[in-house]
């Protein structure tokens, strides 16, 4: 039993000293603890706002989720001996990796010249922990859930996001890949561009 919460306290420790290196290096960055409107909302559900991408949650939260998803399925099958908790770890790592590299002058400079990003200037702080943390609701669903409860989830989300703001996780990489002018043009048109 001793043994099994030392590896817990030492799993926290890493995960907390992820999150707070993620912290860290975005404020080196120079991005805002939070939104510069001055306050912080659960849901910020204006795909055109300046407060996209600076509150708790907006509709990337759901591309978040579904990276838990992946990452879960990913390295399940990758590191099939590997415990659930360093599989976790290794997830935030990716993850936070990812937010650091998102929140880079290079990144956020080729986002802006995407329709529904133009105004972006990067993740508050802020909305970088907590997508973060959707990340890992993403990965402990994926692991409490059957395969095919997590796939129905992400398709629903993708298909939801993609109607509601013409933009989601699949749209999102492709455009950061390679932007497609006809992807450009159907979200023009539907965000009023």
């Amino acid at each position: 039993m001793l043994k099994a919460f030392d590896n817990w306290s030492a799993s926290t420790l890493v995960a907390g000293g992820l999150v707070v290196a993620q912290a860290i290096v975005l404020y080196w960055f120079g991005q805002p603890i939070i939104c510069a409107c001055g306050y912080v909302k659960l849901w910020e559900g204006n795909i055109l706002s300046s407060g996209m991408s600076q509150h708790l949650t907006d509709w990337y939260t759901f591309s978040h989720i579904i990276h838990g998803f992946i990452f879960y399925t990913v390295l399940r099958y990758l590191f099939p001996r590997t415990s659930v908790v360093q599989r976790l770890l290794m997830s935030m790592g990716i993850e936070i990796a990812w937010e650091i590299a998102e929140n880079t002058p290079m990144v956020i400079h080729h986002y802006r010249q995407q329709a529904l990003a133009a105004g972006y200037s990067g993740d508050s702080i802020l909305n970088s922990l907590s997508d973060t943390c959707s990340m890992l609701v993403g990965f402990v669903f994926a692991w409490r859930m059957p395969i095919l409860v997590t796939i129905g989830i992400a398709l629903s989300f993708e298909f939801g996001v993609a109607y509601a703001i013409r933009d989601n996780l699949t749209l999102n990489v492709i455009n950061l890949i390679y932007p497609f002018k006809f992807i450009h043009h159907w979200q023009e048109i539907g965000s009023g561009v």
